[in-house]
């Protein structure tokens, strides 16, 4: 544990050095307590000799005063670097999530995510401060009795190391079973944290089906899950914990019954029992306190190995001397396979885009377009073929700088709790009010603004949720107008629009295509959109089954002929039931 929180601190130095002043004020208590004995033995003589005990009680004063000023010391600066470590951590944390492969960002490892910037993150720190000092105290207390006990007695000193080593073994046994109670609460916790963002989230649709206040049946099972696994924690933890204080109990009486019979016959001598009694019990009492403090060191174990496991994912790699600059927006795929774990999303897809074209995909779900998509954006890389953006391959490019070059529209648009300028803003920041007015013509938005109470500075809601999803894609594409990127890559909603937002997306996308230099990727469903494409990529199960115009691959029966009469029938179906 130790060696991960040295390998995991930004400053592991600021850890080393708090550890050792815990250590010295640790080895200290036990030297002090060591200076009882020659005290006692010139004390409780049939004539004390007081000036024999004077050099040790000053000896003893100096170190009790060094004790103080260390633990005076100690507090301030154990709070400090808690706090220092927990912000640095956390930063280290965040920085290395946005390095990560886009991909990575599913649910689960968003939740997990969050938990371990939350949580784990503040309470690692918090732990090894709290919880750290008091276990190097638990741990060097009773090491250094031991070594002080072996100048009076080796006896009673050997008891002492053997009642130590049997409590060691007890304590890692405890340990474990703590360990695996803890991650299987912190499993159950971060299911209901999960559980408790869709409560809050989906609250239109619970409140709908008469659940607002009870939540989905995940809600109740994630709750009642987690509080069975913590009764089954619990029920698993006592009996090691009573084994523990079982040992240690039992070390106890074996040392009064040896140092009374050492006492009896006349092996040790009054002074040095007492002494060794006063020993005994500091020696138990901070090895008793270990069982109590087992349960959050394997906490914050478990906490330092699921940061760990967050800093152990590979980063997306990246060229130190990438390319700069995307010369045109010529786009190349050349037998492109690629796999989500086992499951093979793309096999072998070839196909070009020249510089001003606008491509549309076509495939029923799951047949690999937003796939497609992704990894042109280098969300992840390919396991095998090439990726080629102005002739050059996509892993060759600086990939901020490639970033700056794509403007990628999804269908789930997410927009932040603020006004429509800003979350335009984001493309642009500098932005002029002549630019944003431009941006908002060309993707159709203008018109739905001037609706709006507020204008620009109408907010928009968490996640966007006061607008429509519509109005949300309008934004997007306003976005990437305003980004003017040469190369688009829009994954079109496929949910029913009603007309008047259909036509306005319809439109901002071909004002996207109609620049002769920006070549447009875009996940078609509608009609209008197919109709405007220069050509069409077919998709099916991952393979390219169809490529060529769209006008010429709507005659026979292919897939795309298919797809668009059932993209036309549901348009007018949706027309028709809305009129």
């Amino acid at each position: 544990m130790i060696k991960k929180l040295y390998n995991l601190w930004p400053e592991p130095g600021l850890l080393i050095r708090l550890g050792a002043l815990h250590a010295i004020n640790a080895v200290l208590q036990g030297v002090l307590l060591g200076m009882l004995i020659p005290v006692l033995r010139v004390l409780l003589q049939p004539k004390p000799d007081f000036s024999a005990a004077e050099p040790w009680l000053i000896v003893g004063g100096i170190g009790l005063f060094v004790y103080a000023i260390l633990t005076i010391i100690a507090t301030p600066v154990g709070f400090t670097a808690s706090m220092e470590l927990t912000a640095k951590l956390r930063h280290r944390v965040m920085e290395h999530i946005t390095s990560l492969p886009l991909g990575w960002f599913t649910t689960e490892q968003k939740a997990r995510m969050a938990r371990s910037i939350t949580a784990d993150v503040g309470n690692a720190p918090n732990l090894a401060v709290t919880i750290g000092a008091p276990a190097i105290t638990a741990t060097l207390v009773p090491a250094t009795l031991i070594l002080v006990t072996f100048f009076v007695d080796w006896r009673i000193a050997l008891l002492l190391l053997s009642i130590m080593v049997l409590a060691l073994v007890a304590l890692r046994h405890a340990g474990n079973v703590a360990a695996i109670a803890d991650e299987e609460l912190e499993e159950t916790a971060t299911e209901i944290a999960g559980r408790a963002v869709e409560l809050g989230q989906a609250q239109t649709v619970l409140r709908a089906a008469g659940l607002g206040v009870t939540g989905t049946s995940r809600m109740q099972e994630a709750l009642e899950g987690h509080r069975i696994t913590y009764r089954k924690g619990l029920q698993k933890s006592m009996w090691p914990d009573l084994t523990y204080t079982g040992v240690v109990m039992g070390g106890f009486i074996a040392l009064i019954v040896l140092g009374t019979q050492l006492l009896v016959d006349g092996t040790l001598s009054v002074p040095d029992t007492i002494a060794l009694f006063v020993i005994a019990v500091r020696f138990l009492e901070p090895l008793g306190s270990l069982i109590e403090l087992i349960g959050a060191l394997r906490a914050m174990n478990n906490a330092v190995t699921r940061v760990q496991g967050i800093l152990d994912t590979p980063s997306l790699p990246k060229r130190n001397n990438g390319i700069k600059t995307v010369e045109d927006a010529d786009i190349t795929l050349e037998n492109v396979r690629y796999s989500y774990g086992n499951n093979l999303a793309l096999n072998g897809v070839s196909f070009h885009c020249p510089p001003g074209s606008t491509t549309a995909l076509v495939g029923a779900s799951g047949s690999g377009k937003t796939t497609v998509i992704r990894i042109i954006a280098r969300f992840f890389d390919i396991d095998s073929g090439t990726v080629r953006i102005g002739g050059k391959e996509i892993t060759s490019y600086d990939y901020d700088s490639l970033m700056q070059h794509i403007a990628v529209i999804f269908q789930d648009v997410y927009l932040f709790d603020t006004s429509i300028e800003d979350n335009l803003r984001l493309a642009k920041p500098d932005a002029s009010k002549a630019e944003l007015a431009k941006a908002a013509e060309l993707a159709c938005l203008d018109e739905m603004i001037g609706r709006l109470p507020n204008g620009w500075e109408t907010r928009v809601g968490e996640a966007g949720t006061s607008l429509s999803g519509g109005e949300r894609q309008r934004v997007s594409i306003a976005r990437a107008f305003l980004k003017d990127a040469p190369i688009v890559l829009i994954d079109e909603a496929s949910s029913a629009l009603d007309p008047e937002n259909e036509q306005a997306i319809s439109r901002a996308i071909a004002n996207l295509a109609g620049d002769g230099k920006r070549t447009v990727i875009v996940i078609a469903h509608r009609p209008t959109t197919l109709a405007a494409a220069t050509q069409v990529v077919a998709l099916h199960e991952g393979q390219v089954v169809e490529l060529g115009n769209p006008a010429e691959l709507r005659i026979g029966n292919g897939v795309f002929s298919k797809l668009y009469k059932q993209y036309e029938k549901a348009r007018s179906w949706y027309i028709q039931k809305e009129y």
